[in-house]
């Protein structure tokens, strides 16, 4: 509800600055081009905060209480001495070893 009512009050902020710019510039030219844009505008800012609102606004999935959650393995790496397929002798390696 807050993300709402700050979002309609940003709107109105930004609808009322972009308007009030165009009239005060409208005294002296009699063209509604800055009208017409300020307007597009705001209509632009007020759609996209309503429908980030509303897309927003979607259940919200709760868990129903406490469980249990096995922890993760704990896991290292350890230098061993590994068998060397093609003579029979042994040779060192990085093996990752886990719990």
């Amino acid at each position: 509800m807050k993300r709402v009512i700050s979002s309609l009050l940003i709107a109105t902020a930004l609808v009322g600055s972009a308007i009030q710019p165009a009239a005060a510039r409208d005294h002296h030219h009699h063209n509604n081009t800055g009208r017409v844009i300020a307007g597009g505008v705001a209509a632009g800012v007020v759609g996209g905060l309503i429908g980030g609102a509303l897309a927003n606004s979607g259940p919200r999935y709760y868990v129903d209480g406490p469980r249990y959650v096995e922890p993760a393995p704990r896991c290292w790496y350890e230098d061993r001495d590994v068998r060397n397929r093609y003579d029979g002798g042994y040779h060192t390696e990085t093996v990752r070893v886990c719990e």
